[in-house]
């Protein structure tokens, strides 16, 4: 499949990313959990949507057998902190794992963060091309019907930006399969003032999340390109 790859979390994103990229489906299972595509060319991997931590890291895991040393993900998240708004961009440089995959993954302590080249690429693109984002820690979590009260105003206390279900894990793995991985999240929802403000028909969610798949195609395609497709720095 070709050392870079494209996680998307999100049906439409995935289905508008592979008519954009041109790519052709590639059959792995009689019965997928997920979809996965191969642009020609210098190849980019592109596979989804998923939801939730095993879901992903089952993804991630198979990319990774195929062959795939850098990858990026997109997905939602709902914001935590009253200055983040719907269509805001997030990238994670840090996470809370209150997922059930993460443990089966050990590595020797300290939060699970993505590999930092990786990251400094995404910003550094991002604000050449004058794009704004939030960079900070990303709370992961299995059950969303337990984000509690509680536990908002305590991670909003700790400066954590945002919740979702996924990127806590695949740091993990991908740490633990030692290949390269950073994400981008878009946010979808809010819960900082504890009710569930949803943003999902919002035009500047769809216009927001269009952008972060664009660019994100246009650094995995620049890597798939070039001779460091494999970031040194983990």
């Amino acid at each position: 499949m070709g050392p870079v790859a494209l996680m998307v979390m999100l049906p439409q994103e995935l289905k508008r990313l592979v008519r954009k990229a041109g790519a052709t489906e590639v059959g792995f299972s009689d019965t997928p959990l997920y979809r996965l595509y191969r642009t020609e060319g210098a190849p980019i991997a592109l596979t989804g949507p998923f939801i939730g931590a095993p879901h992903a890291v089952m993804g991630l895991e198979k990319l990774i057998v195929l062959g795939a040393k850098s990858i990026y993900v997109l997905g939602w998240c709902g914001s935590l902190q009253p200055d983040l708004d719907v269509g805001d961009w997030v990238i994670p440089n840090r996470a809370v794992s209150e997922e059930g995959t993460s443990s089966h993954y050990p590595l020797n302590g300290g939060e699970p963060q993505p590999n930092q080249s990786l990251k400094r690429l995404l910003a550094e693109t991002a604000i050449n091309r004058g794009l704004k984002f939030r960079e900070g820690k990303i709370w992961t979590t299995d059950a969303i019907y337990r984000e509690t009260r509680e536990k908002v105003r305590r991670f909003q206390g700790e400066g954590v930006l945002a919740v979702e279900m996924e990127i806590s894990a695949l740091f993990t793995v991908a740490a633990y399969r030692c290949v390269a991985l950073a994400g981008l999240l878009v946010v979808s929802d809010r819960l900082s003032d504890l009710r569930w403000r949803p943003g999902f028909s919002n035009p500047r969610l769809k216009e927001a999340t269009q952008s972060a798949g664009n660019l994100l195609l246009h650094i995995s395609r620049t890597l798939a390109a070039s001779d460091t497709a494999t970031p040194n720095s983990m």
